[in-house]
């Protein structure tokens, strides 16, 4: 079966949680079943469709699979006071916040069209966001041991820019990360971010010390990613 390299991107604007995650998974459900379709029927294969889809969402607090309920520091009279939700979801790592500001990435990518390795899928992400970051001077990389994009990650300063949290069956992804551009930090002192209750977090606001054009940082994001991955446009 010939690759399909050609990616749709969509810029959903500020979503509900729920609302995202649903359409996340009926996509990612009708590429699985293309994939089973052609398995059972190779003759006649059809192409999967791959999908890069940026959003922001009201304030929301989603845990992984792995995580563990009591890195909520917040009972429901205190979610509702501050404006917030909270979802168990089905991708990998602990708990995360997504709000206003944060530029969240949901590639919905059938890795047969790329290349299926997801530790080289997950470190080609982070690259993206690294040269997005770099763009801007702000110098970040890899933490040992971590997913994810740090600033200062080779010492006591290390502090976290970009989080990360897949989902890979069959090859094909969903969920992604959330990179802070202008978003409100303070969110975050009401978990254990990813399980990690010894390191900071931060945003490109932060670190340049004024606010961002996110729309602007979508567009370079997107070229990162467009050129890492080999993706063209349909």
């Amino acid at each position: 079966m010939q690759k399909n390299k050609r990616v749709i991107f969509e810029d959903w604007g500020l979503t509900s949680y729920e609302e995202a995650w649903q359409k996340q998974e009926d996509i990612f459900s009708n590429t699985i079943a293309i994939k089973t379709a052609n398995r059972n029927n190779p003759d006649n294969e059809e192409p999967t469709d791959n999908y890069l889809i940026f959003t922001e969402h009201p304030h929301v607090y989603t845990l992984g699979k792995s995580g563990k309920p009591e890195n909520l520091l917040l009972d429901e009279k205190e979610l509702e006071e501050k404006n917030a939700t909270y979802h168990k979801i089905n991708r990998g790592g602990d708990i995360t916040y997504h709000g206003p500001g944060q530029i969240v990435g949901y590639p919905i990518l059938d890795l047969d069209n790329f290349f299926t390795d997801i530790h080289l899928y997950l470190r080609t992400l982070e690259e993206a966001i690294i040269l997005t970051l770099k763009d801007y001077g702000i110098n970040a990389g890899r933490y040992e041991g971590y997913t994810g994009v740090w600033i200062d990650g080779d010492n006591d300063k290390a502090r976290k820019i970009c989080a990360m949290g897949v989902r890979c069956s069959r090859w094909v992804t969903m969920h992604g990360f959330a990179f802070n551009v202008n978003a409100d930090l303070s969110y975050f002192k009401n978990i254990v971010p990813c399980g990690i209750d010894d390191k900071d977090v931060t945003s490109m606001e932060r670190e340049l010390g004024s606010k961002v054009n996110i729309d602007k940082v979508k567009e370079v994001l997107q070229g990162h990613i467009f050129a890492l991955f080999g993706m063209q446009t349909p």
